[in-house]
């Protein structure tokens, strides 16, 4: 095969491998029930990169892709695995953190639960900070306070929750939380259906 050749063949092997990984990225969010919108947020990335991706037309450094498939609920070996045995044990470098412009710590405790009915979540609450408001949906969302106090506003009502409270309700109305400590506020937020 002449040198020419040879370049043609690992080009068509590269793009094969490109329409690959976008269609398993792909299925995984929509295993996960994300739209492009949501992973791209998620991954800090655009929704435009995240389409090129899925469609094979772009290819991601190793520390993107990373980044991608760990929000997705999976590391490198197993996105390249073929098992799919579910996993049990999530580690401490295993969650997926998020920190908002007020320094505001959001860590989604099992990164896979998108493919479950719950979702945990872990917030770390800056003071004089609050989350964003989440409109209704369908659904429960628990939670215990582990430091500080938060503020929790459902409706038109508002309930104050300290460390060592819980609280749990329907989201079918406006909600927010918001802190109510001097200093940072910690809690355990449990959603389901997952919905953050």
């Amino acid at each position: 095969m002449s040198e020419s050749g040879i370049i043609r063949s690992g080009v068509v092997i590269l793009l094969e491998i490109e329409k690959k990984i976008g269609l398993k990225i792909k299925d995984l969010r929509n295993r996960n029930g994300l739209t492009q919108d949501e992973l791209a947020a998620r991954c800090e990335l655009t929704k435009s990169f995240i389409s090129q991706l899925e469609r094979g037309q772009t290819a991601p450094s190793v520390s993107t892709l990373e980044d991608i498939v760990e929000c997705l609920g999976t590391n490198l070996s197993d996105f390249f695995s073929e098992e799919t045995e579910p996993r049990i044990v999530y580690k401490s470098e295993d969650y997926f953190e998020k920190e908002d412009k007020n320094g505001n710590i959001v860590e989604w405790l099992i990164t896979s639960a998108q493919n479950g009915a719950i979702e945990p979540i872990l917030v770390r609450l800056k003071p004089g900070t609050s989350m964003r408001p989440d409109k209704p949906h369908e659904g429960e969302e628990f939670g215990y306070v582990l430091q500080g106090a938060i503020k929790l506003n459902i409706g038109d009502k508002a309930y104050k929750v300290r460390k060592g409270d819980s609280f749990v309700y329907q989201a079918n109305k406006e909600h927010r939380i918001e802190s109510a400590s001097k200093a940072e506020s910690v809690f355990l937020w449990i959603s389901t259906p997952p919905s953050f």
